[in-house]
Formats: structure tokens, sequence, C-alpha cells
């Protein structure tokens, strides 16, 4: 059948000027300098080529879309929850998110025109699952971007050891992310994520060296002897339990993006294989720097985690980690950015041409992005409550439930319900209803930590109070 089918493409490439044609629903169709793209329609030399990120970029994406804030929140999640429960749910988080992800790519390749989950959303429920999608997703990566701004403004604290008012700081971080954010394609993107990844993961290695090799971690007290606390096992609150969950999802819930990363692969059938490496790095890395970084610190351990290594090297932890912090801000303010202006100029020529128009409408929409993350950042000065907020109630919302109701959608007119289909069936619906039940808890578990930490004295909304501890 394939050797068919490329004689057919052959034949065809032979008697015309289309370079080939494609061999099931969705494929692209590329004429000379110019590709029929089922999202973004004609894309000529004359526009941005939005299809261009080769697998491996794509893997630098991925992790840095994953790896950035909440790397900086697992210590002190094993804190809560202690070393073992927090490894063994770290790793049945990531496993989770590994399959919906893939769930994702194998969505996208069934479905080429969908460009995000809006648009899953809009095939499986209508109008209704399209718009609840879309606003969901925006709200999502919004309050991510909002985290992201607010960790540039605790690296630019410790850095500069409060060298101006937080607020100051947080609306730099907002110009920064702005200006970076409306590069408009996520091609010309990769190389921010492949620095960034490398800053974010030399600072937190040097952080996981540090603490391991001297006396005491910063915060705790400097005089006296002094032996880390860490837990084997530990008994939090069904509060404190669900929030610490809601961070592991967070640092594992990058799924809501990897349709828009998949959009502008230049083959998307690589998708899996870019998966699987970004997920097993990640993973890995969760797992050494939550470990060795608890082990040594114990409850003394910082949040974010680049803190608890002593004055020096949490000022150089932090320098090395603000181009990585900068990335991930950078991609968490395009991807709602650029899901409203595909939206809107969907269909229209102004979406692939460098017309007035075009450029407004981008602009006015990382613009707005960038505002509302500020807002939030300013809003929510609690790096560890707002993560667990945002995982609970955004990140299983749209990473779980979404992907499970996905293989219902594509598999349930299947006649031929095997053992294996039917063990598919109870996976999703597990799926679904774990998601849901997250989405409830962990959202009531982060509210009541927002609530504790402003009852015990912590940084309030709109402060010049330093963020950083320095």
């Amino acid at each position: 059948m394939a050797e068919k089918q490329n004689k057919i493409s052959d034949d065809i490439e032979a008697s015309g000027p289309i370079a080939y044609v494609p061999l099931q629903t969705g494929e692209i169709v590329k004429e000379e300098n110019i590709t029929h793209d089922p999202v973004f329609g004609e894309v000529t030399e004359d526009g941005p080529n939005y299809r261009n990120v080769g697998w491996l970029g794509t893997v630098a994406l991925m992790m840095k879309t994953q790896i950035g804030l909440g790397v900086l929140s697992i210590p002190s999640v094993f804190d809560t929850l202690g070393m073992v429960p927090g490894v063994i749910l770290l790793c049945i988080v990531a496993g989770i998110a590994t399959w919906t992800s893939y769930m994702v790519g194998v969505f996208k390749i069934r479905h080429r025109e969908v460009y995000g989950i809006d648009e899953a959303g809009g095939l499986m429920f209508g109008r209704i699952g399209r718009e609840i999608f879309g606003i969901g997703f925006s709200l999502y990566w919004v309050f991510v971007a909002g985290s992201g701004i607010l960790g540039i403004s605790i690296s630019l604290n410790a850095i500069s050891n409060h060298g101006a008012c937080t607020a100051a700081f947080v609306a730099v971080a907002a110009v920064i992310g702005f200006s970076l954010a409306s590069i408009r394609t996520l091609g010309k993107i990769t190389w921010i994520a492949w620095v960034g990844l490398i800053c974010i993961l030399s600072a937190v290695l040097i952080v996981t060296v540090s603490v391991g090799i001297q006396d005491r971690p910063s915060s705790a007290p400097q005089e006296g002897p002094w032996s880390s606390d860490f837990k084997i096992t530990n008994s939090p609150t069904f509060a404190q339990g669900v929030a610490a969950v809601s961070s592991l999802i967070f640092a594992c819930s990058a799924t809501p993006a990897y349709f828009s990363i998949a959009a502008e692969m230049r083959d998307p059938r690589l998708f899996t294989r870019s998966l699987v490496v970004s997920q097993l790095g990640s993973t890995i890395i969760y797992l050494v720097i939550g470990i060795v970084v608890y082990y040594y610190c114990g409850s003394d351990v910082a949040s974010p985690a680049l803190g608890s290594a002593g004055p020096l090297i949490k000022r150089i932890s932090y320098g090395i980690a603000l181009p990585g912090l900068i990335a991930s801000t950078t991609i968490v303010i395009h991807l709602p950015s650029k899901y409203v202006f595909v939206r809107i100029l969907r269909g229209s020529d102004h979406l692939t041409s460098n017309t007035l128009t075009h450029w407004v409408i981008w602009l006015s929409c990382t613009f707005a992005s960038t505002i509302v993350a500020y807002l939030i950042a300013s809003g929510i000065p609690f790096f560890n409550s707002l993560v667990s907020l945002i995982g609970a109630c955004l990140g299983a919302s749209l990473a779980y439930q979404p992907t499970g109701c996905m293989w219902f959608y594509d598999n349930w007119g299947s006649t031929d319900r095997t053992w294996r289909w039917k063990f598919m069936a109870c996976w999703s619906a597990f799926i679904i209803v774990i998601g849901t039940f997250m989405t409830v808890a962990g959202t009531y578990g982060s509210i009541v930590s927002i609530i504790d930490s402003l009852e015990a004295g912590g940084s309030p909304p709109w402060t010049c109070a330093d963020n950083s501890n320095s």
C-alpha cells in the first residue's frame, strides 16, 4: 500500500508544479513558495513560517514549558508529603502526564485541522465545549505566566539583594515577557527555550550540589548544632496534601500547550519521539533535585528551591536561572496570545501576511495576556500557593478530563471491543474521574493555603516587600 501511494505521489510530482499531495485528510499541501496548512491556511515566503519546528526543537519547547517553575516547588512538596510518598506520587503524576500528552499527539494526527484544545473540545462537545476549553486554556497559561513573572521578580530581588521595590521588579518582568513573547512563531522562540533550559538546569544543579557540601541551608538557624530533619513519610492535613499534589500536577501539566506546539512542527508524526525524550528527562531531573535538596535541607528548604543554599549561592543560582525564568515566561505568554490571535484571524489573509492588521492584533494579544499575568503576579505574591492553585484549578481540568474524553471520542464507535479496548476505556474513565477530583479538592486546598499564608503575615498583594527573603 505504501509503495502504491509513493508511486502515485511520484507520478503527480512529475506531471505538474505540486511538490506532493496529501495522502490523508488534513495533511499539508505544498505548491511553489506556498504551503496550504489545515490550521494556518496559505503560508507563503512573504509572511511568518508557522510550520518550522523540528523534533529536537519540540523537545526544547516541551521541556522548557514544563521545567522552569514547577521544578522549584518539588523539594517543598516532598517536605509536605514526606520523601517516599512524594517520590511515588511524582512518578504517578509524571506517568499520567505522559499518557495524556501522548493522546494529544494521537488526536492531532487524526484531526489535523485542530489547532488548540478548544477545537478538540468543539469536536467532542460542540460550541459549548469549544468555548469552555478555550477560556480555560487562556486562563491557565495566563496564570502560569503570572507565576513566571513572580519568579522573575524573586530572581531580581535575590540578585540585587532587594535593590528596588518588588512591585517595580514585577513590572520589569512583565515588560521583558511582553517583548520576547511578541516573537510571532515558535520556531524562532526555540533558541530561547534551549538557552532557558540550559540556564535553569545549571542553576538547580548548582543548588543541588551546594546543599550537599555546605553545613546548613540559609533558612536554618546559623548558630548551634543543626541537622536535616527530612521525613521519610509525613502526615499532612487533607488541604495540605491535595495542595502538594496539585503542585506536582502543575510541574507535569504542560499537556495543554502541546496542541499548539504540534501544530507548528514540520512533521507532527515525530511528536511522540519528542514527548518521550522530554518526559524522561524532566522526570529524572525532578526526582534528582527533589530528593537531594530535600534530603540535605529538610523542613528548612526554601520556596522557590533556589534560595536553599545560602546567600552567595542563592544570588549566583538566581543569576544563572534568570534567563530560564524569562524563557518560561516568554513561552507561556506566547501560547495564550497565539491562541487568541489565530482564532481572530483564522481564515483571513492577515493571519499569514505582514499587514498592519496582522501586527496590531498580534501585539494587542500579547499585551493583553501580559497585563493580566502582571495583575495575577501582583495580586497573589505567594509562589507555592500560586503554583498549587494553577495546577489544581486549571492544570488537571485541561490535562486530564479532555484527554480521557479524546480517547472515547475516537474509539467509542469501535465494534472490536477486545480486552485491550475495555482496559483503555476503564483507564480513560479513571483519568476523567481523578482529574475532576483533583480540580475540586486541589482548588480547595490551594485557597486554604493562600488564606493561611495571609494570616501568617506573608507579603500582602501589591507590596514593595522583598519576596526572595534576601
